[in-house]
């Protein structure tokens, strides 16, 4: 470890000069003078980044590659891993599709607004579903409310009183509350708890037990009725729904396209995980990750003819595989269509935004630059889209492993300052 270690100071050393004050360490990339100088330059920057990094430039002006190194070496993509799961999600349900939340009952309605019966909180894998304080701390207010569903129950069902219990319903997906890199246990990376009633990213509170996020959940329904005039005699808990219950009260989640809008920037693997389990909820018959990874699978082979090895949604996983080739090639196809279009909306902008908000700052790239990153131990990635200097749209994917963090960062910086600063 101290070998590497040196030897990334030595890198970096190399790489920082000259350096753009109050940045730290990101390097003022020279102008590119034509194609010949702008390959030179990556060229060295791969050759000192070692052996296990690798590069691929495409220009979508120029309908040509104008780099490739190591291009079609398979690596862990990290949170790169998302761009699958963002296509999937546009291309099988659709930029509008919205998860729903439901409150059904299992009984009857009798005279004065009294249900006399059960209520079911059923969830439909929305990674937002939760408090309205939560949604507007969190999720700048994007989100489906549990005091939402009070209200209707309250005034549009006209609910004064429930006799019975109020149940959470977590059956849409399995009980497993992490993804493949914790063996599917809970994950403190993950930060939060899979559930298909996750309330508060799948908060427990003091319950326990199998069904513990489903059971809190209903606890915060049977308080936020209480807020809302309802009266409920029975306890809270979790339990599936009975068939026969009719619905009472619906919430719907932000959009498949707001929702990319939440996870991508930030680079958010909870709600990666939470939506590639609802796309094998609902294309594969099974709420499960691995039914979720062979959708988006299938997606990436169908629509672009490349096959990642995807095991998750968020990219947590170091054996999930993709190559700087294939992710580029997923840029470059994608480019001219609405799904192309709905990946950049929501991708981090260099120096001002998400994970790439306090990189690359006062650079050609700020601004104008947009990404996606990925980082693991040991692993350290960006893909994206630049304009050169001279108007030219490019698609690129740097893959660094083997090497810090930082020094992974200051050559992918100095690479994306490079072909924002080119002339072609």
């Amino acid at each position: 470890m101290r070998v590497q270690r040196s030897r990334a100071a030595r890198l970096l050393l190399l790489l920082c000069m000259p350096l753009i004050p109050a940045l730290g360490c990101t390097p003022v990339a020279q102008a590119a003078g034509g194609l010949a100088a702008l390959q030179g330059d990556l060229g060295r920057q791969l050759q000192a980044a070692g052996p296990y990094s690798g590069a691929y430039v495409y220009d979508l002006t120029a309908h040509k590659v104008l780099f490739s190194e190591r291009a079609a070496d398979m690596r862990a993509p990290a949170s790169v891993e998302k761009l699958f799961t963002a296509t999937a999600l546009l291309a099988r349900l659709g930029p509008g599709y919205r998860f729903v939340t439901s409150v059904l009952g299992s009984g009857r309605m009798a005279p004065g607004g009294v249900w006399e019966g059960d209520v079911h909180l059923r969830g439909g894998g929305d990674p937002t579903f939760g408090s309205s304080a939560y949604i507007g701390h969190h999720y700048r207010g994007l989100g489906s409310s549990v005091s939402v569903l009070a209200r209707q129950l309250a005034h549009v069902d006209g609910i004064r009183a429930i006799t019975g219990r109020v149940e959470g319903d977590e059956s849409l997906f399995d009980t497993r509350r992490g993804e493949p890199s914790s063996a599917y246990a809970p994950d403190p990376f993950l930060e939060g708890s899979l559930s298909a009633l996750a309330f508060d990213r799948g908060r427990t509170g003091n319950e326990r037990g199998l069904h513990a996020p489903a059971a809190y959940a209903a606890r915060a329904l049977r308080s936020a009725l209480k807020a809302a005039g309802v009266s409920v005699r029975g306890s809270s808990g979790a339990a599936g729904t009975p068939l026969g219950s009719v619905p009472l009260a619906t919430v719907s989640s932000p959009t498949v396209s707001q929702l990319l809008g939440l996870m991508l920037p930030r680079s958010d693997n909870f709600f990666a995980e939470m939506l590639l389990k609802g796309l094998g909820a609902r294309l594969a018959g099974a709420g499960t990750t691995s039914a979720g990874a062979r959708v988006a699978s299938r997606a990436m082979t169908s629509l672009l003819g490349i096959h990642p090895r995807i095991l998750d949604g968020s990219g947590l996983s170091e054996s999930d595989r993709t190559s700087p080739y294939q992710v580029a090639d997923l840029l470059v196809a994608l480019y001219p269509t609405p799904i192309g279009a709905a990946l950049r909306e929501n991708m981090a902008i260099a120096g001002r935004t998400g994970t790439l908000e306090l990189r690359m700052r006062r650079t050609a790239a700020a601004g104008r630059c947009i990404g996606k990153t990925g980082t693991l131990t040991g692993v350290s990635n960006l893909v994206g889209y630049c304009p050169s200097r001279d108007g030219h749209e490019l698609a690129f994917a740097i893959f660094n492993d083997g090497i810090s963090t930082l020094a992974a960062r200051t050559f992918q910086d100095h690479i994306a300052i490079t072909l924002a600063g080119s002339t072609l």
